[in-house]
C-alpha cells in the first residue's frame, strides 16, 4: 500500500506547490515598490461597518474614523443587535450628518455579512443624487472593531490605487493592534496568557508580512482577493456586480469579501493590494473563538470551489492567475486529503505491526528517517525564515533570536488549518452554513448571543 503512487506522489507535490507560492510571495514582499500618494479630494469616500451587537466598539470605531477622515461618510448597518449599538449609532447620527444608521430587522437580518452590507449599498444608491459620478465613489469596508491608518485615504487614491482608472478595488494590510498587551486575558494565570499574546503576535505575523508576501504575488498573477476589514471598492465596480449578479455582495457567502473580489475580477476590473497603508483590528487571544473564525473561513473557501469553472474559462484571467486562485480555493481540500491520508498510513502501520511484529513495522519507519528529517528542514524552514522580515518590519525592538523563535511558532501555529478544514467539511456537509460571529475581546463570556463559537 505504502508503494502507491499517490501515496509517494501526492506529498511530495503539496511541498512543491507550498515552496514554490512562499518563493514568490517571499520574493513579492521584499521587492515590494513603495506606494505613491494621491489626492484623496478626488473621490467621495463612504465607510460601510456592518455591526451585530457591537456595544463595546461601534463608538470608537465610529469616532476615529470621523476624527481621522473628516470628509468621509460613515454607514453603520445594525444587524438587528439585541445590545445597545443601534441606540448608540442614533446618536452618533443625530450630532453628526456624515454618520447614518442602517436599521435591519428579522427575519431579513443576521443573514450575513454580505446582506447587511447590500443594504447599505442600497441606502447610498438612496443618498447619491442621479448625476453622481459613480467612478469618483469609493466604498471601504471597516470591522466594527477596525482602526484604519489616519493616512490610508492618500495612499489608495495613488497610482497603485484609484488614480489608475482600471482599477476597481484595493486591499489594504491588515494589523493586530494587541500585540502588546501584556495580559489579554486579566482573569487567566500566566501560562494562559502567555498562550494569548503568542496567538495574537502569531496572528499579527500571519497578516503583516506572510499574507501580505501572498497578496503582492497575487497582485502579479491578477488574483488579489478582498479581505473584510480594509476593502475599498469603487462603487461603479459594485454596479457592474449588481447588474450581472443583482447585488454586489452574495447573501449567504461565508467568505462574502473574498468572493466580491472574484466577482470584480471576472467582470473585468482589477484589484490591487497596497501594504504601505493598514488597517488594524483585534487579534483573538482566545483559541475557541479563534478556531470558531477558522472553521468559518475554510468553510468559506470551499464554498468557493463553485466558482472553479467561471475561473478557468474567464477572458479576465490569465494562466498563473487560474493557477494561484485554483491553488487558494484547494487548499482546505488537501488539508482534509493529508488527514485522510494519515490516517490511512497510521491504520495501515498498525495492521503491520499486529502481523509482523512492531519491530518490523517501526524498523522499516525508522530507514527513512534521513528522508524524514530533510522533508522536515525544508518544510518548516520557510516559516521561520518569515520570523526576521517581521522583526524588521513590524518589531525591530526584538532580538533576531526571538524572531526566528516567532518563525518557527508560525510553524506550529499553520497546523491550525487542519482542523479548521475538517469542522468547515462537516458543517458543510451536515448543512451548517450559518454566518458566525466571533465575540470582541471587549465583551463579557455571559452577554449573551454576542457570538456563535462552533
Amino acid at each position: 500500500m505504502f508503494q502507491s503512487p499517490f501515496f509517494l506522489i501526492f506529498p511530495f507535490f503539496l511541498l512543491a506547490c507550498f515552496l514554490l507560492y512562499w518563493a514568490g510571495a517571499r520574493h513579492a514582499y521584499t521587492r515590494r515598490p513603495i506606494a505613491e500618494h494621491g489626492d484623496p479630494a478626488a473621490f467621495d469616500w463612504h465607510f460601510f461597518v456592518p455591526c451585530r451587537d457591537e456595544e463595546a466598539v461601534v463608538a470608537t470605531t465610529v469616532g476615529r474614523l470621523r476624527a481621522d477622515h473628516p470628509r468621509a461618510h460613515v454607514w453603520v448597518i445594525d444587524d438587528d443587535s439585541d445590545d445597545r449599538t443601534g441606540a448608540i449609532v442614533a446618536e452618533l447620527a443625530e450630532r453628526d450628518r456624515r454618520v447614518h444608521l442602517v436599521r435591519r430587522h428579522r427575519p431579513e437580518a443576521r443573514q450575513g455579512k454580505g446582506a447587511a452590507l447590500n443594504a447599505a449599498y442600497d441606502e447610498l444608491n438612496q443618498f447619491l443624487s442621479r448625476d453622481t459620478d459613480r467612478e469618483r465613489v469609493v466604498v471601504c469596508v471597516v470591522d466594527a472593531d477596525g482602526q484604519l491608518d489616519p493616512n490610508a485615504l492618500n495612499v489608495v487614491s495613488g497610482p497603485q490605487g484609484f488614480g489608475d482608472p482600471e482599477t476597481g478595488g484595493v486591499q489594504v494590510s491588515v494589523r493586530m493592534r494587541n500585540t502588546g498587551d501584556e495580559r489579554p486575558l486579566p482573569d487567566r494565570g500566566r501560562a494562559r496568557n502567555a498562550f494569548a499574546r503568542l496567538l495574537v503576535r502569531m496572528q499579527d505575523m500571519e497578516f503583516s508580512v506572510s499574507n501580505a508576501g501572498m497578496q503582492l504575488l497575487r497582485a502579479r498573477t491578477g488574483s488579489v482577493g478582498l479581505g473584510g476589514n480594509g476593502q475599498f471598492t469603487r462603487l461603479a465596480s459594485l454596479d457592474r456586480i449588481a447588474a450581472a449578479e443583482r447585488r454586489p455582495w452574495k447573501r449567504g457567502a461565508l467568505l462574502e469579501d473574498y468572493e466580491l473580489g472574484l466577482h470584480m475580477i471576472l467582470t473585468g476590473d482589477r484589484i490591487n493590494h497596497i501594504t504601505d497603508t493598514w488597517v488594524s483590528q483585534e487579534g483573538l487571544p482566545h483559541g475557541r473563538r479563534f478556531l470558531t473564525q477558522r472553521t468559518r473561513w475554510a468553510q468559506g473557501n470551499l464554498q468557493c470551489v463553485r466558482y472553479a469553472p467561471r475561473i478557468i474559462s474567464s477572458r479576465h484571467y490569465g494562466g498563473r492567475g487560474v493557477l494561484e486562485t485554483l491553488y487558494t480555493f484547494l487548499q482546505p481540500v488537501a488539508h482534509l486529503v493529508t488527514l485522510a491520508l494519515c490516517a490511512v498510513m497510521f491504520a495501515l502501520l498498525g495492521l503491520t505491526a499486529a502481523e509482523d511484529g512492531a519491530g518490523a513495522a517501526f524498523g522499516g519507519m525508522l530507514a527513512l528517517w534521513p528522508l524524514v528529517l530533510a522533508l522536515a528542514v525544508v518544510s518548516v524552514l520557510p516559516f521561520v525564515l518569515w520570523g526576521p522580515v517581521y522583526r524588521r518590519d513590524r518589531a525591530d525592538d526584538r532580538s533576531l533570536l526571538t524572531a526566528l523563535l516567532w518563525g518557527l511558532a508560525l510553524w506550529l501555529y499553520a497546523y491550525h488549518l487542519f482542523p479548521a478544514s475538517a469542522r468547515g467539511f462537516l458543517r458543510m456537509l451536515r448543512g451548517r452554513n450559518g454566518w458566525a460571529k466571533t465575540r470582541r475581546n471587549a465583551e463579557a463570556t455571559d452577554s449573551g448571543p454576542v457570538a456563535i463559537e462552533v
